[in-house]
C-alpha cells in the first residue's frame, strides 16, 4: 500500500490523538488543558489553526473518542460508517496546497475550520484510505495486557502486536522468558 507523506502524518496524528485519552481512571488525561492542545498542534505541525480555546479542547476530546471507536470497531462496515460520519460532520472540502516547504498535497478541511474539524477531516480521510485499500485490520490496539494504546501496523506481513516493540514487546518477551526459566528450574 502506497502511503503518501500527508497520509502518514495524519495517521501518526490520529494515533497520537487517540493515545492521549486516559486508559482508565488511574491514568492522566493527555490533553488536560488548552496549552496541552496547543502543544499537540505544534508537535504535529497542524497548519491553519487559529487561537485555541476551551471549546476547541472539548471538541477535540469528543472526536478523539470517535476515532478511538474506529480503532475498536468490530468490523469494516462499522468502521466505515464511523469514518463517514466524522468526515461529513467536518464539512470536508478537499483542496490542493503546497505550504511550509512541502510539495503538493491534499487538505480535506475547509479553510478556517476548527482544529477538531481539521483533525476529523484529514485524519478521517487517512483512515478512509486504509478501509478502501482493504487494510482496516492494520488499525490496532496493543496486545500487551496492561496497554491498550492505538497504533497502525505498517509491517509487511501485518504481524505487529504491540504499540512499541522496545517497551511492551520486550517486557512481555522478558516475562515469558523468565517464566520458562522458572519452570525449567522447578520442573
Amino acid at each position: 500500500m502506497l502511503i503518501t507523506h500527508d497520509t502518514r502524518c495524519a495517521l501518526d496524528t490520529v494515533v497520537d490523538l487517540v493515545n492521549t485519552a486516559p486508559e482508565d481512571e488511574t491514568t492522566p488525561e493527555g490533553l488536560p488543558d488548552v496549552a496541552a492542545l496547543a502543544e499537540f498542534v505544534r508537535n504535529h505541525e497542524i497548519s491553519d489553526v487559529g487561537v485555541l480555546s476551551e471549546f476547541d479542547l472539548a471538541a477535540v476530546r469528543k472526536i478523539r473518542g470517535r476515532f478511538a471507536g474506529i480503532f475498536a470497531a468490530q468490523d469494516v462496515r462499522t468502521a466505515a460508517g464511523m469514518i463517514n460520519e466524522l468526515v461529513a460532520a467536518a464539512g470536508t472540502t478537499p483542496r490542493l496546497t503546497d505550504h511550509d516547504g512541502y510539495d503538493w498535497h491534499v487538505h480535506y478541511f475547509a479553510p478556517g475550520a476548527s482544529v477538531a474539524d481539521h483533525l476529523a477531516a484529514d485524519c478521517g480521510m487517512a483512515l478512509a484510505f486504509f478501509v478502501v485499500a482493504g487494510e482496516r485490520e492494520r488499525l490496532r490496539r496493543c496486545e500487551a495486557p496492561d496497554c491498550r494504546r492505538a497504533f497502525v501496523d505498517l509491517s509487511r506481513n501485518r504481524s505487529r502486536r504491540y504499540c512499541d516493540s522496545r517497551t511492551c514487546g520486550n517486557r512481555l518477551h522478558v516475562a515469558a522468558y523468565r517464566a520458562r526459566r522458572r519452570e525449567a528450574t522447578t520442573g
